[in-house]
């Protein structure tokens, strides 16, 4: 059956999902550059845990939790943590990452995500997926050894990062698909921050050190700031429109990734990262378009 058209009102609200969205990249890929600029100069530990204390005071100043107690309130505590903890395991690891890799790189290793999440879908939620998405899955992963490019003497430790990341990242993003039916979305966007506050204190702090020049002090400012600001407006694009119109936006993702790179720290992309993203973007688009058009087939 057909669906029937938009209406224009529809079309308004699924366009701000839209730029939403995109703006969300866009300070995702903002937050990783400076990231990458401060990391330089500072202890990655530390980068991380100003990152989670820039996004719980932005997130406790506009929130303000104390108006709605019951809002924050858990159902599953425990998978709550557990979706924190590789939330901030993941940003540890690609902090990592980026020291040594370039913005590009990292980004198209953690599209990678996408097909962990449809693998893992079955055992943990559910969700069959045919052979035709496991053959996009494992092209999929085909163009993440091209980016990671292993040779005789292996795959360097920081690809191994970025892939350890991206592990990470898909344990949370199912955690947070687990917990949706359950817990408010400003309950999920305060919890990791908080979580990240008080466990990696005692790794962070004890080494901290004071930025060596005004723009790292900035780079790590915006760290919380566009982390913050990314996820606010990634949950609001969410509860304007269904997830299937905004996913296949997120490739968009690797142009803020090329063009950052390219103007603060001048990398330009190495040609078989621009296969290998070709690829895991393209077979992510299909995984897309199976779901959508022809459902678990």
């Amino acid at each position: 059956m057909r669906q029937a058209p938009l209406t224009a009102g529809e079309t308004r609200t699924r366009l701000r999902a839209i730029g939403l969205f995109c703006l969300a990249l866009a300070l995702f890929s903002a937050l990783d550059a400076c990231a990458k600029y401060a990391s330089r100069s500072v202890p990655a530990m530390e980068v991380v845990w100003i990152r989670f204390f820039g996004q719980a005071l932005l997130a406790v100043v506009f929130l303000r939790p104390w108006r709605s107690p019951a809002l924050y309130g858990s159902k599953r505590p425990v998978l709550q943590l557990v979706r924190s903890v590789l939330l901030f395991s993941s940003t540890i690891l690609n902090f990592l990452a980026l020291k040594h890799l370039q913005l590009a790189e990292t980004i198209t290793i953690t599209f990678a995500s996408a097909f962990v999440v449809a693998g893992l879908a079955v055992p943990l939620l559910g969700e069959w997926i045919g052979p035709r998405r496991w053959a996009a899955i494992c092209v999929g992963f085909i163009g993440v050894l091209i980016v990671a490019r292993p040779g005789p003497e292996g795959i360097q430790p920081a690809i191994l990062f970025s892939i350890a990341s991206m592990f990470c990242y898909s344990g949370y993003f199912l955690t947070t698909r687990m917990l949706a039916s359950s817990d408010s979305a400003e309950g999920m966007l305060l919890y990791p921050a908080l979580a990240a506050l008080v466990l990696l204190a005692p790794f962070s702090l004890p080494d901290a050190v004071l930025p060596p020049s005004p723009g790292v002090a900035v780079a790590l400012a915006l760290t919380g700031v566009c982390g913050a600001a990314g996820h606010w407006c990634l949950i609001h694009a969410h509860r304007l429109t269904s997830a299937g119109v905004l996913s296949p936006f997120i490739y968009l993702q690797i142009v803020w990734m090329i063009a950052l790179g390219y103007v603060v720290f001048g990398d330009v992309p190495h040609e078989l990262t621009l296969v290998g993203a070709a690829i895991v973007i393209a077979s992510g688009l299909y995984i897309l378009y199976r779901e959508r058009v022809h459902g678990d087939r």
